[in-house]
């Protein structure tokens, strides 16, 4: 009987620890307190168990980032195949920058990370599929990547911890030393609030995919070959 359970003095069952549970608790914890608020002591508290338990699922604290990090870029979802190259780009762009607003204390450790794990690998690389299929020349494609995460990776970090967030001055100016003494830095102020946040990134999406639409123009016609080493054969030193 459901109810003899939870008779007096009876406690209700322990729910096993499991890496899927210790990442929850994880995640919370950072969104609550920020990278430096996830110690093994704190998921302990959370998770109602020992912190040396945590290292039986986790050898250490970096082990758990590297997991959390691989379970936000899996979130990244692959674009509907019947996209065109190009629609697929913008379709991963904002992907990645909802899974950026979702995460947004952990993502300045996602944004930095090497991703030099497996799953993390295997992210690059389905991402250059879809830029070699956009722009087919190796270069190029590798370039217009690079260029794509300048813009998406340092767009999400302005908005999830930059620039409204950052240090600021010991004494900082009034706003009323801002309107008197820089009218353009006034005019331009509301622009850069949140409420701008998507139609300014949209803005500069737009423009950066049209470039990078624009590479197949200087490509040639026919897929380029490295050309053919000429080979010099030595005098063998006798008479045909």
């Amino acid at each position: 009987m459901i109810r003899a359970a939870y008779a007096k003095g009876s406690r209700a069952p322990r729910v096993p620890l499991s890496k899927e549970r210790i990442l929850a608790a994880a995640f919370g914890l950072v969104e609550a307190r920020g990278l430096a608020g996830l110690t093994t002591r704190r998921l302990g508290e959370v998770l109602g168990c020992e912190a040396m338990s945590v290292y039986h699922h986790f050898p250490n604290k970096q082990h758990l980032f590297d997991a959390m990090v691989e379970h936000a870029i899996a979130g990244v979802r692959e674009p509907p195949a019947e996209l065109d190259p190009i629609e697929r780009l913008r379709f991963l762009g904002q992907e990645y920058r909802a899974m950026a607003h979702r995460y947004p204390r952990l993502f300045h450790l996602i944004a930095l990370h090497r991703l030099n794990m497996p799953a993390g690998v295997a992210f690059i690389e389905r991402m250059l599929r879809h830029f070699r299929a956009a722009v087919p020349d190796d270069r190029l494609s590798a370039q217009a990547f690079r260029i794509f995460g300048y813009y998406v990776i340092g767009a999400a970090l302005d908005e999830t911890s930059g620039y409204a967030a950052g240090p600021s001055a010991v004494a900082p100016v009034t706003d009323e030393y801002i309107a008197r003494e820089c009218p353009r830095l006034a005019a331009a102020a509301p622009f850069f609030t949140r409420p701008y946040f998507d139609s300014t990134f949209d803005l500069g999406f737009e423009i950066m995919l049209k470039g990078i639409a624009g590479l197949r123009a200087t490509l040639p016609a026919e897929p380029r070959v490295a050309p053919k080493p000429v080979i010099h054969l030595k005098p063998s030193g006798h008479a045909p």
